[in-house]
């Protein structure tokens, strides 16, 4: 992506530089309507919506490295930008110049550039282009004429794979591999990922790209998953693939490209590295019934802090994410862990552009004080830690959590490691592994974080997992509103919700159960006219949703390692 400001990004707010200091992203779909949805007038809709991001140059320092180095993250950089091609496949089923040209104005081909296909992913997904019906829930993954039950009843082996497409040929289903599918894209990021092994003077890493360029060509991504949490030295880290399934909102089941690189803040890691320890002892202490936690993490997980230097692909679509916890894998997990990656330059950012503009607006005068970049940090960190407790498989022996509640499954999985986050919070400052004296800071900045995520809508697997916690937390007493429309914590009762709703989250998960799932949804994980009133304050205020980025090689300064065309 370019660093030139366009018409759009002339229109946002600007932030300044990042200073070193988000999958998550997850989603729920509406039911797809019987006629298409009338999209706004396309001109004022982006022209109204030009405030949504916030726009941040994405660097970082890169003088410590020596020329091969800075080369491979060239190399990386380029191999991050090849998904952005890959994943306008899986968001638009259609020719993306067409769409494009259909945009009345440069602005909405911004918009549309920004957000992968003419639905604004901060907005419920509305459609923004004259002419554009609502997202359809399995989006290029599936024949647009596909019914769930003609998919349950397909006698397809892998069609439940995270890395088929269903198509029809003579009128019935078949499964197609990713590798064929996106071979021309895929074969590409391989020749960069090989050519960067070449460079790196880390060996563990030049060999995970090896594996990782294989496994992009195969759909066989476990052998590379297992050297991925092997690593322990390497400076630089991408992350590349098919890796989440938020954007398949029909069944959960497709995953979606992206890459990320990054680069480690070695300083913040060994300050992080202690946490990761604590996983067993805080699983056995889950407030739960035991059945629910016999699961035990695997103890070679690590926890580390990076600046981040590109986003491509599903990760650079709607909200940005600020934290990794990866891989996916649940096998992977159960015998290793998993990496929890901390990206704090967009973090940071994120803190200074947003979380503290919307605490200004809506949390109570006196408990301003207790709304901290540390605590922000703390919340981030442990809801990426949390995703290794709690359970993988249900209880009943037939599937894992995922398979057993299908499309629900992303979004209470991000409700179970925002609710268990807080619970370690809480835990680890009792036992004084943290500082007790700054719980109410955790508490406080964690409803903040609410207010914030909420905003990225229902469209939005993180947004749907804050609004069931906001509306059970309400419902407990966890925090009042005060005459000013202004959200005040109470201590003891959000952590007697807090506990509540842990065990309510992990049960659910731990018993399969699709119909609670299901029914929690739809009647918790909606914005309350009240609360859309205050979030409309925010709009008011013009604070933006969400971060994009001034990004590449010319704003990495790594313009002269651009590969030659061809």
């Amino acid at each position: 992506m370019s660093s030139a400001q366009r018409p759009l990004v002339l229109a946002c707010l600007a932030v300044v530089a990042l200073a070193a200091c988000q999958r998550a992203n997850p989603p729920e779909a509406a039911p797809a309507a019987s006629t298409p949805a009338q999209a706004p007038a396309a001109t004022s809709y982006a022209a109204a919506h030009a405030g949504d991001y916030a726009v941040v140059p994405l660097k970082a320092d890169l003088s410590r490295f020596d020329e091969n180095t800075r080369r491979m993250i060239a190399l990386l950089v380029e191999a991050s930008e090849v998904t952005n091609d890959l994943y306008w496949k899986q968001s638009w089923d259609g020719d993306r110049a067409a769409l494009l040209a259909r945009a009345p104005d440069a602005a909405t081909r911004e918009l549309a550039e920004i957000n992968f296909g003419p639905w604004d992913r901060l907005n419920e997904d509305t459609p923004f282009i004259d002419g554009v019906g609502p997202r359809p829930p399995g989006g290029p993954f599936y024949p647009a004429d596909m019914t769930k039950a003609e998919f349950e009843a397909a006698q397809l082996p892998d069609k439940t794979s995270n890395y088929t497409l269903l198509r029809r040929e003579n009128g019935k289903l078949v499964t197609v591999p990713y590798h064929v599918a996106y071979k021309p894209e895929l074969e590409r990021i391989a020749t960069l990922l090989r050519e960067a092994a070449k460079l790196s003077s880390d060996k563990s890493f030049g060999n995970y790209l090896n594996m990782r360029a294989d496994a992009l060509l195969s759909d066989d991504f476990r052998p590379s998953d297992m050297a991925w949490m092997d690593m322990k030295t390497n400076p630089v880290d991408v992350v590349i693939g098919p890796i989440e399934t938020y954007e398949d909102q029909l069944f959960g089941y497709k995953a979606a490209y992206e890459g990320l690189v990054l680069v480690k803040d070695v300083e913040w890691s060994q300050k992080l590295a202690r946490f990761a320890s604590f996983l067993p002892a805080l699983q056995k202490g889950l407030p739960v019934d035991a059945k629910y936690k016999a699961e035990m993490p695997g103890s070679d997980a690590d926890l580390n802090a990076y600046q981040v230097v590109h986003y491509g692909g599903n990760a650079n679509v709607g909200g940005k994410t600020i934290a990794i916890n990866l891989p996916n894998d649940e096998e992977v997990q159960l015998k290793k862990g998993t990496r929890r990656l901390q990206l704090e330059n967009v973090m940071r950012a994120k803190f200074d552009a947003i979380l503290v503009p919307i605490a200004n607006q809506l949390i109570a005068k006196d408990q301003l004080k207790h709304v901290t970049f540390d605590a922000f940090f703390e919340d981030v960190m442990f809801h990426e830690v949390a995703h290794g407790l709690g359970i993988k498989k249900t209880l009943d022996g037939k599937g894992t959590v995922d398979e057993a509640l299908k499309e629900y499954s992303s979004s209470f999985e991000e409700g179970k490691a925002d609710i268990l986050g807080l619970y370690m919070i809480d835990a680890l400052s009792r036992q004084g592994e943290l500082d007790e004296n700054k719980l109410m800071d955790g508490y406080v900045t964690f409803l903040a974080g609410i207010l914030r995520s909420v905003r990225f809508g229902a469209s939005d697997a993180h947004g749907k997992a804050n609004m069931v916690r906001f509306n059970f937390f309400a419902e407990r007493g966890a925090f009042t509103r005060d005459a000013d429309g202004r959200y005040r914590v109470d201590f003891d009762k959000m952590r007697e919700a807090m506990n509540a709703l842990s065990a309510k989250l992990l049960t659910v998960q731990g018993d399969g159960d699709y119909a609670e799932a299901k029914r929690m949804t739809e009647t918790m994980g909606v914005i309350k006219p009240e609360l859309a009133s205050d979030l409309a304050r925010l709009k008011d205020a013009k604070i933006p949703i969400d971060i994009r980025f001034e990004q590449g090689l010319e704003t990495l300064g790594l313009e002269a390692f651009a590969t030659p065309a061809k």
